[in-house]
Order: structure tokens, then C-alpha cells, then sequence
């Protein structure tokens, strides 16, 4: 890549693989599965998956160290948000890591290439879910969940007429939504 120090950096794994060949080649195996599953096809409201692979393949490039294709044509990735409009539960983030693994298992130069783009996906995968609610923590650093809970000011402690029918606060929003 380029010189930090005197000390050469590492490659990023945009470069790594080989650039933007590997991640269209991961893409297509991907939405190869995607294209045929009951599940998630319907939550794609393209007939034709084009810009959709477009879209998955300048996110994963620009990600894993490419070039910034996808924040030119479409700004901050913003993933949670403009995955909102469509329901994402354990079934469908479970089919799309399926899909999503076998892609990785097809096109992958190496296990530990294979090893370090699912440890990016399975916790991706999860953070889009939206069935759930937001994700809210009202817990302080070192103190649990239950605790805080516990220890939320009420309407009625705070001297506060909000009209809640609990009376708590509720916490701050999950600020990586």
C-alpha cells in the first residue's frame, strides 16, 4: 500500500485477494443462491438482482480496503437503515449466511481468508435483524443490565408527569443505528 513511518503497511484485503475480480466473483456466488431462495428473494424489490450485486460488491470493496466506489455513488453505508423497509429476522439472516458462507467457501483463496470475511458476516448479519425492536442499553460501563434497570428514575421519583404507564426513562438509542 504505501509507506507509514519508514515501515511498509500491510496489504488490505482488498489487495489481498486480488481487488475488485474476487468480490464480483463473491457476489455472484452469492446472489447465485440469493436469486432461487424463498425466503429472500421476495425482500429484493428489483426483478432483475444487477444493482443489487452492484451495490454488495462496491460496499464489500471499499470495506475490506478498495476503492470508495460505493460512498461516491451512495454516501454512508447507513446498513441498518436501509435494510429498515424490509423484515430481517433470524430466518432471513440465517438464509443470507447460508448463501453468504457458501460463497465465501467457493471463492476464497484460503481457510484463513475464508475465516476473516465470516467474522465480519455472522456479526453483520445480526446487526441488521430489525425484529427486535431497537437496541437499547441503559447500563453504564461495568454495571448490568438488570442494575440499571433498577436503577432508572421513574416519573414518580424524578418528580416528572411524562404519562408513561411504567414511569421509567426510557435508555439512549443504539447510536451505531
Amino acid at each position: 500500500m504505501g509507506e507509514t513511518g519508514g515501515a511498509a503497511a500491510e496489504p488490505t484485503l482488498f489487495e489481498t485477494v486480488g481487488g475488485e475480480t474476487f468480490f464480483v466473483a463473491l457476489v455472484d456466488a452469492f446472489y447465485e443462491g440469493v436469486g432461487h431462495d424463498p425466503v429472500l428473494r421476495p425482500l429484493y424489490p428489483e426483478a432483475d438482482l444487477t444493482g443489487a450485486r452492484h451495490r454488495l460488491a462496491t460496499f464489500l470493496m471499499h470495506y475490506w480496503g478498495g476503492p470508495p466506489t460505493y460512498l461516491e455513488e451512495r454516501g454512508h453505508p447507513r446498513l441498518r437503515l436501509r435494510h429498515m423497509p424490509f423484515h430481517v429476522g433470524p430466518a432471513e439472516r440465517d438464509r443470507w449466511l447460508t448463501h453468504m458462507a457458501a460463497a465465501v467457501e467457493r471463492v476464497a483463496p484460503t481457510a484463513d481468508l475464508a475465516a476473516r470475511l465470516m467474522a465480519y458476516f455472522v456479526p453483520a448479519a445480526e446487526h441488521l435483524r430489525n425484529d427486535t425492536g431497537l437496541p437499547i442499553a441503559t447500563a453504564r460501563p461495568g454495571q448490568s443490565t438488570v442494575t440499571a434497570q433498577r436503577s432508572q428514575p421513574t416519573a414518580s421519583s424524578t418528580g416528572s408527569s411524562t404519562g408513561s404507564s411504567t414511569g421509567s426513562s426510557p435508555g439512549p438509542a443504539d447510536p451505531l443505528s
